[in-house]
């Protein structure tokens, strides 16, 4: 049996081990962070991300580095981070995808991100647009819903791929208002080419890729996915208003390896509100489609189980399977 010598020892230790680590949670960063970005460069996660990460580096005085890690759907990004040590200096940007849909998409996830990683600080909203082909002669919500019944054979819905959320926010949609529309999935920007040319008659696209398509006449926009009116396209109701209960985006965020403090996670957390804040980093995004969207940890973190709790059913219902 352990003496009472040894006893001591062994509680000194713990107490110094843990101060030590306190320590260091007070004084972070001590050197450089690196972001793993889940998505290949150029798209809306790798421009948020980097964008902030610039900020991060200026506000807390160390070198931010930034690396695309694309693969697997948005898998290897949450793998690699999942594999660091939980001290802060790897944190993942990452979105809706990967996150809250994944976990249900795919049987076999080597890493599941809704037990692995912690969420740390929301970036922003970029909601999805309810848009047509210009030439159907569809204006607004009352004409959808009549051309809808007038050509209930013949409504086809593109999308970005199998599981992605333009297919599952679509399928929700299609629910919801009693229509029994075909899913034809593309592999990207195909798909808004195909909605422009009047080969499909619906999409849910992200802000970004279809507001330039609006504002020159190549599509109509119907409605937004988002809780609140965006700020680009104010005329615009979302489809709450519309008596639609479907209120979500393809957010984007930050999370680190689930074991990391929570001295450390806010520290994080307040210098991302703090760069949100900033006038000219808020037009910025806006700029981008994208709402700056802050909330504390705690927020994000019970943002992230309710998205989750959203999709799962969604997923399942669609029978969608990993391309």
């Amino acid at each position: 049996m352990m003496n009472l010598i040894q006893k001591i020892m062994l509680l000194v230790l713990f107490f110094c081990s843990s101060l030590a680590y306190s320590q260091q949670d007070s004084q972070f960063p001590q050197k450089p962070i690196k972001i793993i970005i889940s998505f290949t460069a150029g798209g809306t996660t790798d421009i948020l991300a980097r964008e902030v990460g610039n900020q991060l580096s200026i506000r807390l005085k160390v070198p931010v580095i930034v690396e695309n890690h694309a693969g697997a759907a948005g898998n290897l990004g949450t793998e690699i981070v999942n594999r660091s040590a939980p001290d802060g200096y790897t944190l993942l940007a990452s979105s809706i995808g990967p996150i809250s849909i994944n976990p249900s998409l795919f049987s076999n996830l080597a890493v599941n991100p809704q037990k692995t990683l912690q969420p740390v600080a929301m970036i922003g909203d970029v909601p999805n647009i309810l848009v047509v082909p210009s030439n159907i002669g569809v204006k607004n919500w009352k004409d959808f819903i009549a051309y809808t019944k007038a050509n209930s054979a013949n409504i086809n819905y593109g999308s970005t791929g199998i599981g992605t959320t333009a297919h599952l926010i679509s399928f929700l949609f299609s629910q919801k208002i009693n229509i029994n529309a075909l899913h034809i999935p593309y592999k990207g920007a195909e798909a808004t080419r195909d909605l422009v040319a009047g080969r499909l008659q619906f999409m849910f696209a992200t802000a970004p890729s279809v507001v330039p398509l609006i504002k020159s006449g190549q599509l109509t926009a119907v409605a937004v996915s988002s809780k609140k009116r965006m700020s680009a396209l104010p005329d615009l109701p979302t489809l709450n208003e519309l008596g639609i209960d479907i209120a979500t985006g393809a957010w984007f965020g930050l999370f680190a390896p689930i074991k990391t403090s929570p001295e450390i996670t806010k520290k994080i957390n307040e210098t991302v509100l703090s760069i949100l804040e900033e006038p000219a980093i808020k037009q910025k995004l806006l700029g981008l489609g994208s709402d700056p969207s802050p909330m504390s940890v705690q927020d994000f973190t019970k943002f992230i189980q309710n998205d989750y709790a959203l999709w799962a059913p969604v997923v399942k219902a669609s029978g969608a399977k990993p391309e």
